[in-house]
C-alpha cells in the first residue's frame, strides 16, 4: 500500500451519529458532509452515515457529486445558489439550496424550474452576520416563498452560532432567542444548532440538530478531545519512515538550518509533508507515534518529508509505521493547538494523494 494514507473507521461515524441521537433524542439530524466530509472521503461518509435524516453540503457541485455517486437522502446546499442555472441544477438533481438572500427570493419568482424545489430551508440571521435576513425580514420572506410555484412543501427556518463554542457566551442565548420566538411564530421546523451546540445546549436542539466536526470524532471545543465527549475519532493518519541515518553534533536539519543536533543524534525521515496537508506550522513542535512511543519532529516539514529525532528509537527501520494523529496518545486537536489553528483545518486539507483507507472497526 502506498503511504501516506488516512485510515478511516467507519465503525466510529456511526458510533458518533448515534452519539448525537443520544444527545438530540427529539431532533432530526441533518448530518454535514461538506468539504469532502471534512476530509474523510465523502461517499464513504455518506453511505456509512446512512441513518441520517438529511445531508448538508456547502455547494452545488458537491451536491451534484453526491447525487452522481447514488446518495438519495436529502441534500441542502448551505450556501444557496444566485443563478437562474444553478436552481435549475438544483432542481434536476433534487437539491435543496439554503435560501439567505431577498434576490434568491425575487429571482424565484421570476423564473419557471424544470420541478419544484423541495426540503427547502430560510436561513435568518441570528446573530453571526454571515448569511441570512433578519429574523424582523422573516414573515414577509415567507410570505412569498410561500407563494412562489418554484418551492413545494414545508419551510423550515435555518440559523448558525458564532460562539457556540464558548460554553456559557451569552451571545448563544442571545442567538437562541429570536429563532425560538419565530418558531413559535410561525409553526415552521428550526435547525439551529452545530456540534458544540448539540454537546452543550440541549435547550437549541428543537427540530433539526446539524452536526459536522463531531461526527468525525472531534471535539469542538479547546479543552477537551473527542474521547473525553464519548466520541471516537475516524481519521488516523499515518505513513513510513522512508530514510534512517546519523549526524554529528552540531550539524543541521532540514530548510533554513532551524533545528541542530545538541550531541550525536539518529534521525529518521517520514513520508509526508505540506504537500499532503500536514502544515508547516508543526515544525520542530510536533510529535508522531513510532513503536508505540512519541518522536519530536525536527527541522522544517518539507512539501513531501518530515524528520524525526530517533535517539529513543535504536530498533526504528526503513518500512517502520509512523502516526500522525488519530490515536489518544496523539489526538488532532493538541496537534492542531500546537500549530496554532483549529482541527477542523488539519482534517480538511488532506490532500487527494493521502490515500483514504476504510476500516470497520
Amino acid at each position: 500500500m502506498a503511504f501516506p494514507v488516512a485510515s478511516i473507521n467507519l465503525a466510529a461515524l456511526r458510533h458518533n451519529l448515534a452519539r448525537v441521537r443520544a444527545l438530540a433524542p427529539n431532533s432530526q439530524v441533518m448530518s454535514v458532509i461538506k468539504a469532502d466530509a471534512y476530509g474523510h472521503g465523502v461517499i464513504a461518509v455518506a453511505e456509512a452515515l446512512a441513518d441520517s435524516d438529511a445531508f448538508a453540503v456547502a455547494r452545488l457541485s458537491e451536491g451534484i457529486h453526491l447525487r452522481q455517486q447514488g446518495i438519495e437522502k436529502p441534500i441542502v446546499l448551505l450556501e444557496g445558489v444566485n443563478t437562474e442555472a444553478d436552481f435549475t441544477a438544483a432542481a434536476n438533481y433534487q437539491l435543496s439550496p439554503v435560501i439567505h438572500l431577498h434576490s434568491q427570493i425575487q429571482l424565484l419568482q421570476t423564473i419557471t424550474l424544470p420541478k419544484p424545489l423541495q426540503f427547502n430551508w430560510l436561513m435568518i440571521d441570528s446573530g453571526m452576520h454571515r448569511l441570512g435576513i433578519t429574523p424582523e425580514q422573516a414573515p414577509a420572506a415567507l410570505t412569498m416563498l410561500k407563494a412562489c410555484d418554484n418551492l413545494s412543501g414545508e419551510i423550515g427556518l435555518m440559523s448558525h452560532f458564532a460562539n457556540s463554542d464558548l460554553v456559557g457566551d451569552k451571545r448563544n442565548q442571545q442567538q437562541l432567542a429570536p429563532m425560538r420566538a419565530l418558531r413559535q411564530e410561525t409553526g415552521l421546523a428550526v435547525c439551529l444548532a452545530n456540534s458544540a451546540a448539540v454537546i452543550a445546549y440541549p435547550e437549541s436542539h428543537l427540530d433539526w440538530v446539524r452536526p459536522g466536526l463531531m461526527l468525525y470524532g472531534v471535539s469542538p471545543f479547546d479543552d477537551k478531545t473527542g474521547p473525553q465527549l464519548e466520541l471516537e475519532p475516524v481519521m488516523q493518519l499515518k505513513t513510513r519512515l522512508i530514510a534512517v541515518y546519523d549526524i554529528d553534533a552540531g550539524e543541521e536539519v532540514g530548510y533554513g538550518g532551524d533545528w541542530t543536533a545538541e550531541v550525536p543524534t539518529r534521525i529518521g525521515v517520514a513520508s509526508i509533508g505540506y504537500g499532503d496537508g500536514y502544515t508547516r506550522h508543526l515544525s520542530n513542535k510536533a510529535e508522531v507515534l513510532l513503536r508505540g512511543q512519541k518522536a519530536p519532529v525536527v527541522g522544517r516539514v518539507s512539501m513531501d518529508t518530515i524528520c524525526l529525532n530517533l535517539n529513543d528509537f535504536e530498533q526504528a527501520v526503513v518500512g517502520d509505521e509512523v502516526i500522525l494523529w488519530g490515536k489518544a496518545e496523539l489526538p488532532v486537536e493538541q496537534l492542531a493547538e500546537l500549530a496554532g489553528t483549529i482541527p477542523y483545518e488539519l482534517v480538511t486539507v488532506i490532500c487527494p494523494r493521502v490515500q483514504r483507507e476504510l476500516s470497520d472497526g
